[in-house]
């Protein structure tokens, strides 16, 4: 009788290339570096302002050329060796950073010099990301991409749920000119992972960056029903299913805790990240990866709907505070939202897969550069319809209509596309 799958991690990737290993080990290495520095600019500015507006300003500031540096890598990486595109882009990064360490250590850094190394960060970073994700499917047979996201996952949840932490301590006790040069150091662990990859030249026809190549990214993109539908899927899912922005008025005039509360409701968020990927054996072994997505975004829009009722059954006993949180209720919300988590994290793994395997190599850089697209765009217009509605309206009212929102238009376009409802992993097709 053959053996069942085991419900925990797929690591045959790591047995199966040791090229893979070493740019997940850099990339997780790298990312966690990262992090500490988006946090640690964060307070540095707060530091030198004190104005929350400032602090907002870093993530916007560094929105638009994001994305742009994030469509023209997808270019770049479809057109010229990919190994090289990666470093070029880890190089960007690594002095950008080095630079924002020497000017802190030195007493030279200024509210202008955080917001355009930051500004820079985030585009190399588009570039990296968008090339790296290219270069996987290069290193691994198609059967593994999806343990292979999964492994992803696990890097995602370490950096979010220990990178802010991480940051916060050091900063309080070293200062930040060290915790900028500690990412400096992590970055090296990106370097050593993309040097030992072999010359990774697009295979087909190959576009040169510019409009030409941007213009049949475009086309490729409109015969391709299958991504279209997940990206559909996924921006419905973060716009109208991503409370974030709410968790600091949260732990101030509802559920009480302060700050503590806002740090706990977006680390059970990454926690759930982190556990989904840690037993995701058997969720990487299914083939429907067009139902896994929607039924993933389904269970993601009810446990946001479940985080509303929770937030609805906190205004029925008011009069929490910093010093008299309601613990219980909070337990439930973070309950609720490491569910979220965790169900997001699985539509990644199966939308990542169907990225990497059912695009063309050739057009393999530009698709993930409008992917990063949409997971950028995503959320932030999801911080506006959350925000505005809850100003107008309630706390609560934003996650509980949104995740119900979410499950009604997910079964729609499933029933809609019934291509992607067929959508199998052994057969891709875009």
């Amino acid at each position: 009788m053959p053996r069942s799958p085991s419900a925990f991690l797929d690591l045959r990737p790591f047995r199966t290339s040791r090229a893979f290993t070493k740019l997940w080990i850099g990339s997780t290495l790298a990312g966690l570096g990262g992090q500490l520095t988006i946090v640690t600019v964060m307070l540095h500015v707060f530091t030198l302002t004190g104005s929350t507006f400032a602090v907002s300003m870093v993530a916007v500031a560094g929105l638009v050329p994001m994305i742009i540096a994030g469509l023209y890598g997808g270019m770049l990486a479809d057109a010229f060796d990919r190994r090289r595109v990666a470093l070029a882009a880890a190089m960007i990064t690594f002095v950008s950073t080095a630079l924002l360490a020497s000017l802190t250590w030195a007493g030279l850094e200024t509210i202008g010099w955080l917001y355009l190394l930051s500004v820079l960060n985030a585009a190399a970073n588009s570039v990296g990301m968008a090339t790296r994700t290219a270069i996987v499917p290069r290193l691994l047979p198609t059967e593994l991409l999806a343990a292979a996201s999964a492994l992803n996952g696990i890097t995602i949840g370490v950096m979010v749920m220990v990178g802010p932490a991480l940051a916060g301590v050091l900063v309080a006790l070293t200062g930040y000119g060290l915790t900028y040069s500690i990412d400096v150091v992590l970055m090296l662990a990106m370097f050593l992972g993309l040097w030992s990859l072999p010359p990774l030249r697009p295979e087909g026809e190959i576009v040169r960056p510019g409009l030409a190549s941007l213009v049949d990214g475009w086309r490729y993109l409109r015969r391709s029903a299958n991504i279209r539908t997940q990206y559909l899927m996924d921006l419905i899912a973060m716009t109208l299913g991503q409370p974030l922005t709410l968790f600091p008025a949260l732990g101030t005039v509802l559920l009480g805790g302060g700050a503590i509360t806002t740090g706990a409701l977006t680390a059970a968020v990454a926690a759930g990240t982190f556990l989904s990927s840690l037993f995701s054996g058997r969720a990487a072994r299914y083939r429907w990866h067009g139902r896994g997505i929607a039924r993933a975004i389904q269970v993601y829009g009810a446990a946001i709907a479940l985080f509303g009722a929770v937030l609805l059954v906190a205004v029925c006993f008011p009069g929490a505070d910093e010093e008299n949180p309601h613990l219980v209720l909070i337990a439930a919300a973070c309950v609720a939202l490491a569910v979220s988590g965790g169900a997001d994290n699985i539509s990644s793994i199966y939308r990542n897969t169907m990225m990497q395997a059912a695009v063309p190599d050739a057009m393999r850089g530009r698709l993930q550069g409008v992917f990063i697209v949409v997971v950028a765009g995503g959320p932030r217009l999801g911080a506006l319809y959350a925000g505005t509605l809850a100003s107008i309206t309630a706390l609560w009212f934003p996650p509980l209509l949104g995740g119900i929102v979410v499950i009604v238009l997910i079964t729609l376009l499933l029933r809609r596309v019934p291509r992607f409802r067929e959508y199998d992993a052994m057969a891709p097709v875009a």
